[in-house]
Order: structure tokens, then sequence, then C-alpha cells
């Protein structure tokens, strides 16, 4: 499986993962969101690769929504913030 992440302005991206059924999501992050999660220490692509991972870990990338705002995911995920925190100080 393979995960692109394309910029497509300062907030939103697309991703492409491939996979046996390959998949196309647009995800938005803004300024303000990006910091809050990652106090600045990752870039907003290497928040979304780490957020679309550990999306995989828990559904199939056909059952990702296919256009969201990434703060989204913790409503569906509760330990998706404490996870963030674990990740950004590696």
């Amino acid at each position: 499986m393979e995960i692109l992440i394309k910029k497509n302005d300062n907030n939103t991206f697309s991703v492409f993962i491939e996979n046996s059924v390959n998949s196309n999501h647009i995800v938005t992050l803004n300024d303000d969101i990006h910091f809050e999660m990652t106090e600045g220490i990752k870039s907003k692509e290497e928040l979304i690769l780490f957020s679309f991972k550990f999306l995989l870990e828990r559904e199939n990338n056909t059952s990702i929504l296919s256009n969201f705002n990434l703060e989204t995911i913790q409503n569906y995920f509760p330990e998706y913030k404490n996870e963030i925190q674990n990740w950004k100080n590696l």
C-alpha cells in the first residue's frame, strides 16, 4: 500500500491511496489546527501521512471519508489526539 500526498493549496491536500482498491481523499488542514495538533514540530504533510496511517490501522482505505477536515478524525477515534502527542515527540 502506498500513500501519496499532494498539496493543492496551503490548507487543502489530495491524498491518493494505492491498494487493491485505490481511493482518493481531499483533506483540509488549516494553520491553527495544524499548530494546535503539532505545535509546529511536524509539517502538515507529515501530520496527514501519520493520520492516514492511523486510520488505515483501523479501517479500509475505501471506508475513509472522501472529503474531510483532519480534526474530524477525533470525533470517530477519541484516541487520535493522544496518538499525535506521542508521535510528534519522537
